[in-house]
């Protein structure tokens, strides 16, 4: 069996951890791969957002000689948001690496790292099943506890403005060459003039739709007539669920959550619009550890660690895994909702 100070060794550092966590393969996290969020790790527990009134303004005509008109100062608002933790715990028994062969054995740090790795894995895809839950709220203008369900911070408040209006769609009374418009008109044009100088060349409008609200969008006669025209119209033949199709302006995704389709999910009759590759808009900040090792060290999405039974019997070791992430929406006037008419 297995010698428990094996996990003194460096393999088993918080750096050695670092690495094993790097080659663990992670489920796949629709809004983790489309990278709207910019990573920005920070060296404190504090963030400091600083918005700036960058309006245009007309200059009224006046005569020679006549005073100036005075360009206003900036108007300069500094908001503070505090990172949170996520942090959980895996304990690994002795039983657990019981018929490793110990003496003479070139093969047990390996095997023993196999049987930390199988926990991180399972300790991580918590982690980025929760970051995910986070992405969705920040993309509704919310900072969730990814677990609890609450908000953390309402963005609209903190930055003073108003959620916008949510959108109805009747897409059963909506006729041929209403629905183009509607989009343009609710979604696109807003979302684009919210986001003034941010929505840079390459930026683009994405939807993500709850499964009944896609059903009824895809197969509209107005959208299905596009489908039928593009390129890819022989997937009429198959299954369009939680597929991605782009039309308006818009890409819209058939947004696939958990299996329970509540804990990490787009309500059934919802749409999500929101900016993706505008500058700044989203921003996630990894903060500290909590550690001497790492405090005042600019943040990393994961940090891991293992732990000796403080008893002195070598009876196991715990796994631990710890990330102190901020999911930002800094301007949350350019997200928009929209549901099904009821």
């Amino acid at each position: 069996m297995a010698s428990m100070d094996i996990f003194r060794g460096d393999a088993f550092s918080m750096i050695g951890l670092a690495a094993a966590i790097e080659n663990v393969e992670h489920k796949p996290q629709l809004l983790g791969q489309l990278n709207i969020f910019e990573s920005e790790p920070v060296e404190q527990r504090v963030v400091m957002v600083e918005s700036r009134d960058d309006g245009l303004a007309l200059i009224p005509t006046s005569t020679i000689g006549a005073p100036l008109t005075q360009l206003s100062d900036d108007k300069r608002v500094a908001r503070n948001f505090a990172v949170t933790r996520l942090a959980k715990q895996s304990r690994i028994m002795a039983e657990s690496v019981q018929g490793i062969r110990a003496f003479g054995s070139l093969t047990e740090t390996q095997q023993v790292q196999t049987v930390v790795a199988r926990r991180l894995n399972r300790l991580v895809d918590d982690l980025e099943l929760t970051w995910e839950r986070m992405r969705l709220g920040a993309v509704q203008g919310l900072f969730y506890d990814g677990a609890k369900g609450q908000t953390l911070v309402n963005y609209f408040d903190e930055f003073d403005v108003a959620p916008p209006a949510e959108i109805s769609f009747n897409f059963a009374t909506l006729q041929p060459g209403e629905l183009r418009p509607l989009i343009e008109q609710a979604v696109v044009r807003p979302i684009k003039r919210a986001a003034k100088g941010a929505f840079v060349p390459g930026a683009r409008i994405v939807a993500l739709v709850g499964d009944d609200f896609w059903d009824q969008f895809i197969n509209h006669p107005e959208v299905r007539q596009t489908y039928l025209n593009w390129t890819a119209a022989a997937d009429l033949r198959q299954s369009t669920a939680w597929g991605a199709f782009h039309y308006a302006g818009v890409d819209w995704i058939n947004y696939r959550g958990t299996d329970d389709n509540s804990t990490v999910a787009i309500a059934t009759d919802e749409a999500k619009f929101f900016p993706q590759g505008a500058r700044d808009v989203f921003k996630v900040c990894w903060g500290p550890g909590e550690f001497f090792d790492t405090v005042n060290q600019p943040g990393v999405p994961v940090r891991a660690m293992s732990l000796l039974d403080p008893s002195g019997r070598n009876a196991f070791v715990d796994v631990e895994v710890y990330s102190y992430p901020l999911f930002l929406c800094t301007k949350p006037l350019t997200l928009r909702s929209g549901a099904l008419a009821t």
